[in-house]
């Protein structure tokens, strides 16, 4: 009974056949769509997380003062670490300063790990390859998942749309039919 309207048989009607074709169309652009917008969007997160892991560098640096014992409160989303004055020679063998976050109470010439771009400016580090892929991967699944959806969704629209037209179409020849009907059943002729 699922796939009476792909069946020859009198009582399908040409909008049974296209609403076939409708929901089948829906389902395969659903799967095949979502699947490919969710590789190319996992593809292109990957490819930024790798293109900022190529344009930062890891450096050691030294703090040039005692950092603070105790981290600043009220400052809404805190890691407990405080900010402080570090230095680091970089590659070219020019000496920079800025500051970067390191654990509460370090003495000076505390050694640390920190990265800088291109510009010698210090930046967050990049993700790990580990966490890139898990991004990757979730993005993947919620544009697939979303893409699907919204196709899936247009489907339903039309397919509903066409459903209201066989209603009426059916409406409209049961108005023509229908007076014939009630006379035959009456034993009219």
């Amino acid at each position: 009974m699922r796939w009476w309207r792909w069946h020859r048989n009198p009582l399908r009607r040409h909008s049974d056949v296209v609403e076939a074709w409708i929901v089948l169309a829906t389902w395969i652009l659903v799967v095949l769509g979502g699947a490919v917008a969710g590789a190319a969007a996992a593809l292109s997160v990957d490819s930024a997380f790798s293109a900022r892991r190529a344009h930062v560098h890891p450096v050691s640096a030294v703090l040039t003062d005692d950092a603070a014992r105790t981290p600043p409160t009220g400052s809404g989303y805190d890691d407990g670490r405080v900010w402080a004055t570090v230095r680091w020679t970089a590659p070219d063998g020019s000496v920079h300063t800025d500051r970067a976050k390191v654990f509460p109470g370090a003495p000076a010439g505390s050694g640390l790990r920190l990265w800088t771009d291109r510009a010698d400016r210090v930046v967050a580090p990049p993700v790990s390859t580990a966490e890139a892929a898990l991004q990757s991967s979730l993005t993947g699944v919620l544009v697939a998942s979303s893409t699907g959806a919204a196709v899936w969704a247009g489907g339903w629209l039309v397919r509903s749309w066409r459903m209201r037209r066989r209603l009426s179409e059916w409406d409209e020849e049961w108005k023509r039919i229908g007076p014939e009907w009630r006379n035959f059943s009456s034993g009219g002729t």
